[in-house]
Parts: C-alpha cells; structure tokens; sequence
C-alpha cells in the first residue's frame, strides 16, 4: 500500500500547461493561435502568463481549457491523454507573424532566423535545421492561407518549380507565391491567387526565396 501511495502523482503545472501546448501543436496553431481561434486574449496561454511577476504558478482556467477544446476540435478524453503524452522528441521550430517579417532584423542574408523577437513553435516536419514558421494575419493571402494559419518554411530544402515559396527581396517586400521560372538573371513567380498579380524579380534584386513544406489548414 505505501509503494502504491508512492506511485501516485498529483496532476502538476506543467502537465497541464505542456497539454495545453500539445493541443494547439495537434491543430497547428501556436499557444497564441489557438487562445485566438478559442476566443480568448492572445496571450492567454502565452508562456509569460504561467507564472506570476512574484514566481506563483499560474494555472489555465477550466472555462479557458474547454474553450480551447472546442478551438481545436478535440475532446475532454484528449486532453486527458495529452497530459500523460511526452513531449515528443522536443522538435521546435522559430515563429513570427508574416507581418513583422517584412521588417529588417529577423534574418540574415541567407534568410535564415536571426535577432529577437521570435517565439517558439513546435511544429511536425521541422527536418531543416533552420526552418521558421510564420503566422499567417488577415486575409490578404486568402483562400491560400487564412488569418491563423501558420506556414512552415524551410530555407534548406530545395525549391523546385511549381512550389509555394517565401520570397523576400532586397527592398524588404515580403511575398508569397508560387515558382514559375528561376534563371541566373530572373525571378517569375506566379499568384497563388487568381485575384493577384504574377511577378518577375531581377535576380539580383532577390535577397532570398524559400520553400513553403507545410501549412496548417
């Protein structure tokens, strides 16, 4: 009786919240994402929000857990399972908004992540080490993706013609469409969208292109 009293653990403050975590990664979405799409302040799951200023643990509201079930179209049997989940091989991949991304100081010449400002997201087919994700706010790249969506992009994997890419140029416009054509000395990419318009970039106006490998829809 004593070792079985032993075995048993109380349910801690970071079950839950890694739970929470787990659920938002199943539908795609960050721990803001899907504090959004459950109607709630974006920063509601926020990691700044677990503890208090003082160092006091701060745990999700019932009201909050079932709104975001119902977000992420799961069950209370789900989230259960998901407490007892590991955290999986801890594969986490760097998140911003598509609109700040169109500012300087998040990447490098390489496009690679780089600077501060960048969360954390974990994230399935992360196999290149330097891939980001981006989230996707209001509608202008719809039906494409939506306000939410987060994309995944990898700048390591080759792109090939036909693929959705991220492309940034020298100038700072951030955009994302489809490969037409790559040459030495030009750039076409067409809409992903029939409402918008194709593109050429000179080649050199391009400071990088990268592939699009998934999307949360």
């Amino acid at each position: 009786m004593v070792r079985q009293a032993k075995a048993q653990r109380m349910l801690t403050h970071d079950q839950i919240w890694g739970a929470l975590d787990r659920l938002a990664e199943r539908a795609g979405l960050s721990p803001s994402g899907l504090a959004k799409r459950a109607g709630l302040d974006p920063t509601t799951f926020n990691k700044s929000k677990r503890v208090t200023p003082d160092g006091r643990e701060r745990w999700p509201s019932t009201e909050s857990i079932a709104k975001a079930l119902t977000a992420a179209g799961s069950s209370i049997e789900t989230f259960v399972k998901l407490i007892g989940d590991g955290v999986g091989d801890g594969r986490s991949v760097p998140l911003i908004s598509f609109a700040q991304a169109g500012n300087s100081g998040y990447f490098d010449e390489l496009g690679m992540p780089s600077g501060k400002g960048w969360n954390q997201v974990a994230l399935p087919s992360a196999e290149d080490s330097h891939t980001f994700a981006l989230e996707i706010s209001g509608d202008a790249l719809a039906p494409a993706y939506r306000n939410g969506d987060i994309i995944l992009v990898s700048p390591g994997t080759p792109v090939r013609r036909g693929d959705r890419v991220v492309v940034k140029t020298k100038a700072g416009e951030l955009m994302v469409k489809a490969l037409k054509r790559r040459t030495a000395k030009v750039l076409e990419l067409s809409a992903i969208d029939p409402a918008q318009a194709d593109r050429s970039l000179a080649a050199t106006d391009v400071a990088w292109i990268a592939r699009i490998v998934w999307a949360s829809q």
